[in-house]
Formats: C-alpha cells, structure tokens, sequence
C-alpha cells in the first residue's frame, strides 16, 4: 500500500480513485492532479513508480490543497465560531438538530439519533 498524506492508499485501484481515500481530495481535484503530472488516469496505484508517488506527494502538498488535519481543523473551528457566536446554524450544531432547514417532525434520525419512546402512551 502506497502512503500518501499519513493515509493508506488501496493499490489495486486506477489512480485517480485512490486519491480520493485522502480527505479533501475528490474525484475533481484527483484528475486535476493527474492531468498536471501527465499521469494517465488508467494506471493502478499499485503499478506505480516511486518517482510518480514523490510527484503526487508534491502535488498535494501545494498550499492550494488544504487536506486531512489542517482541513478538518477548519471545519471544526468553523462550527465553534458559529456556536460561539450563538447564531440561528450554531444553536442547532449545539442542540444536534439538522442545520440547513431540513424538517423535523418525522425525519431528522441521523442528526436527533434513535427514536426514544414517549412514556405513559398507552391504547
């Protein structure tokens, strides 16, 4: 397995798509950095030469990628400001609630967790 970014990239996948195992890094920007290294997008991770992986390594270390700690840093410090702030997005980051206007009543179940039963309810 190559190493890349402090992350485990799978060998037997195209380049392209193992990049993507690198957080910040989508399917976009993998075949940016591809096309700017003239690394051919069939090739497998596995297949490729110790100069290719210096190359990527290179790449994506640019100032122009913010990727892995330094990128979920700035989304954590990005939710904090907003709590801290006590704006309408913060409070429901706080009360874990869905932020983006999303209705409640029924759906919600990935942000609120599981359905807790209403006590007393009998037929």
């Amino acid at each position: 397995m190559a190493r890349i970014a402090a992350v485990n990239v799978p060998d037997k996948k195209r380049i392209p798509i193992a990049l993507t195992y690198i957080h910040g890094i989508g399917r976009t920007t993998a075949f940016k950095i591809c096309e700017a290294l003239g690394i051919d997008t069939q090739q497998r991770m596995g297949d490729a030469s110790e100069e290719t992986l210096n190359a990527i390594r290179a790449e994506i270390e640019k100032p122009e990628y913010m990727i892995e700690g330094d990128l979920r840093r700035q989304t954590s410090m990005n939710i904090k400001r907003l709590m801290d702030m006590k704006c309408y997005r913060g409070l429901r980051h706080r009360s874990g609630l869905p932020v983006r206007g999303q209705n409640t009543r029924v759906n919600a179940r990935t942000r609120k967790g599981p359905a807790k039963p209403i006590a007393g309810k009998k037929k």
